[in-house]
């Protein structure tokens, strides 16, 4: 048996190689894979040529049989759910019996169809059935090879068994790699996607906003070029500080820096309500905030002021801040009497995309955003957030959407 044993050391020295496909994982083992190992079956084909088989052609049909249905395991084997499939166990379980007949019967270089039998339950088994089958598919192949050739039959019993088992773990681990390799790539494709849209919505919150400014202070200019030149030099200064405060702050969104400040965004709310010829009233109380707080805070307070010299036609905004133990408020009022069926941002609905976006950051800070028509007409914004905000991430703490 000697041939037996060569046989066996082969397979276990180069099974993994063969089912591996090339080196380097660049291609995924398939059924072709399976292939080559058919040529195990040259001996009996060699035995059938040459006459050395009784009942040739019982033998060579018995042989096409076999071929057959191992292509056919072999091929389906790739596929979970034509693995998974009955027509594919009873496929398996016919070329064990058409195994046993020829190995039974011919002996030999017959035998070595039980390996090639194992090879393909390790494709089209996984765990944990597998155990079972293998152990059975190996007792099997001990029990036809010990009754036709002794103990020496004992080789292509452990051959069977450790094809099994090796075969079903390469091909395991292969559908693994593939797994995390997809895993991997909609991974990168969505933090791609990600990218894209925090740069979209920084450059539209920070460029809406700051052409707002922008807007307001060049017709505050305007009217008073005529009557007070210091007064229209003022706004035209903030115009030009305004501008260079956009051009740091869309470097900053490039590089994904950029972070809002609830004291810089009341100080330029401020000024833009002013600007608009609307009466700003800012009161702040409570605690400090930590800077994730204060970011979001500060974007609401940008979104709703923007909001407000848009579209209200306001004459006064009230900027509410109070802070508790375990929650802070932040509310800005408007008077205006004319935004609230004009302009879908200011929907009960909270409809306006900007106010969706903070909403939606808010919500993943542990806080909440409500939008509406104030009581007695005008607009009212309220934000909440943990005072001791839980951990943020940095997405939540950049611009919202525009």
């Amino acid at each position: 048996m000697a041939w037996l044993r060569r046989t066996r050391e082969n397979s276990c020295g180069e099974h993994s190689g063969a089912l591996g496909g090339e080196r380097g994982g660049e291609r995924s083992p398939n059924g072709y894979s399976l292939l080559p190992w058919l040529l195990m079956g040259m001996g009996a084909f060699s035995n059938l040529f040459q006459g050395e088989t009784p009942d040739p052609w019982i033998g060579g049909l018995g042989l096409l049989t076999f071929n057959s249905l191992y292509i056919y395991v072999s091929f389906r084997s790739f596929v979970k759910e034509k693995r998974e499939e009955a027509s594919t166990r009873v496929a398996l379980v016919l070329m064990a019996l058409v195994t046993c007949a020829l190995a039974g019967v011919y002996g030999g270089n017959w035998l070595l169809f039980f390996p090639l039998l194992g090879l393909a339950t390790g494709a089209a088994v996984r765990m944990p059935r597998l155990r079972s089958v293998g152990l059975a598919v190996g007792v099997l192949a001990g029990a036809v090879s010990v009754a036709h050739d002794g103990w020496g039959g004992l080789d292509i019993a452990y051959a069977t068994w450790i094809s099994t088992m090796v075969t079903a773990a390469i091909l395991s681990l292969s559908e693994a790699v593939r797994q995390l390799r997809a895993a991997r790539e909609e991974l990168a494709r969505r933090a791609v996607e990600e990218e894209r849209l925090r740069f979209s919505r920084d450059l539209h919150d920070l460029l809406g906003h700051t052409l707002s400014v922008i807007v307001v202070k060049s017709e505050a200019a305007r009217r008073l070029a005529a009557g007070d030149l210091a007064a229209a030099q003022a706004q035209l200064n903030d115009i030009e500080a305004v501008g260079r405060q956009a051009l740091t702050e869309i470097r900053e969104a490039v590089t994904g820096y950029r972070r809002g400040s609830l004291s810089t965004e009341l100080d330029r709310a401020v000024s833009a309500l002013r600007a608009a010829g609307i009466e700003p009233v800012v009161s702040r109380s409570g605690p400090p905030l930590v800077p994730q707080t204060e970011a979001l805070l500060g974007w609401v307070v940008r979104e709703a002021v923007t909001n407000a010299v848009r579209h209200s036609g306001a004459r006064r905004c009230e900027i509410v801040l109070s802070g508790g133990e375990e929650r802070v408020r932040l509310t800005v009022t408007d008077d205006g009497d004319t935004h609230v069926s004009a302009h879908p941002e200011y929907s009960a609905s909270i409809g306006g995309t900007g106010l969706t976006g903070l909403s939606e950051r808010l919500t993943t800070a542990g806080g909440t955003l409500t939008a509406g028509p104030g009581p007695r007409n005008g607009f009212v914004v309220t934000a909440e957030l943990p005072t001791e905000s839980r951990e943020l991430t940095s997405e939540a703490v950049r611009l919202p959407v525009g």
